[in-house]
């Protein structure tokens, strides 16, 4: 496996589908099996599309994009929140070394052309407008739990198509039962076909929930869950500019919002680092 693919995906899907081969290898090499033995295309259209149907007519087609979205970036490499978090403190922390400086108008030059985040620039003008901080604190709260509501609707469609896949898997098993009686005494192809489909949709409809639906829903909360307590150390920490908290307090109060282990330590190099860059863009 190269250096490339292994980066791109993340360590446990790697080990999730190693394992979950190795499970379905041995149990085709134990009951001497063909490699199609598993493989019944009627069963895995009416699971999944059912499971899409369903969800259609449930939710908006927008939200079940999303959805499906989310799944296929269950491949990829999660991000390193903690990383991020640090970052932001950093940044947090430089800006308010401005204000002290040059106070908010310094705090919209310095910001106008680097925050790209929309929580961030909806705080920031909010702050070098001049709202109290309490003020601030309650519209971005607002906004952050607005978000975090509009982006877990993700997580109950495939929470949803989790609970539907099976339905329809067994409602494969009773088209293919249907199909075995009607053939049976007649045709073995047609009888054949017909317990491939009864047997292999069952199947198709577990595997699909417990396997796709249901892990791509949690690690889509978590994400979600992440990004919502990283938007409340935002929120705190633009409160604290707009009270024009010195920037060690601005550090002690955001370390608070990390592990013990993670916590930032401000020295006299770092500071003289930031004031240095503001002198600079002055």
């Amino acid at each position: 496996m190269s250096v490339k693919f292994r980066n791109f995906l993340s360590r446990n899907t790697a080990i999730s589908a190693f394992v979950l081969a190795l499970v379905f290898l041995a149990a085709v090499a134990l009951g001497a099996m063909g490699d199609t033995s598993f493989l019944s295309v009627e069963g895995l259209l009416i699971v999944i599309g059912g499971s899409i149907a369903n969800a259609l007519l449930s939710y908006p087609r927008e939200d079940v994009r999303k959805a499906y979205m989310t799944v296929r970036n269950m491949l990829k490499k999660p991000r390193d929140r903690r990383e991020d978090l640090h970052k932001d403190i950093m940044r947090l922390i430089m800006w308010s070394y401005v204000v002290q400086a040059h106070d908010f108008l310094g705090l919209e030059k310095e910001s106008a052309k680097t925050v790209r985040d929309p929580l961030e620039r909806y705080g920031l003008d909010l702050v070098v407008s001049g709202y109290p901080a309490g003020k601030i604190r309650e519209m971005m709260e607002t906004v952050a739990e607005a978000e975090f509501a509009r982006r877990c609707t993700s997580v109950t469609v495939l929470r949803n198509m989790a609970a539907t896949a099976p339905a329809f898997g067994m409602v494969g098993t009773l088209i293919g039962m249907m199909m075995l009686l009607h053939n049976a005494g007649s045709d073995i192809s047609g009888i054949q076909g017909g317990l491939a489909i009864a047997m292999l949709s069952t199947l198709y409809g577990i595997l699909i929930a417990r396997l796709v639906c249901l892990p791509a829903a949690d690690q889509l909360l978590q994400q979600e869950e992440s990004e919502h307590f990283r938007n409340y150390m935002i929120i705190e920490g633009l409160t604290l500019l707009a009270e024009k908290q010195k920037p060690f307090y601005m550090q002690d109060r955001l370390n608070s919002f990390l592990e013990p282990a993670q916590h930032l330590q401000l020295d006299r190099y770092m500071q003289i680092a930031f004031s240095n860059r503001i002198a600079l863009a002055a």
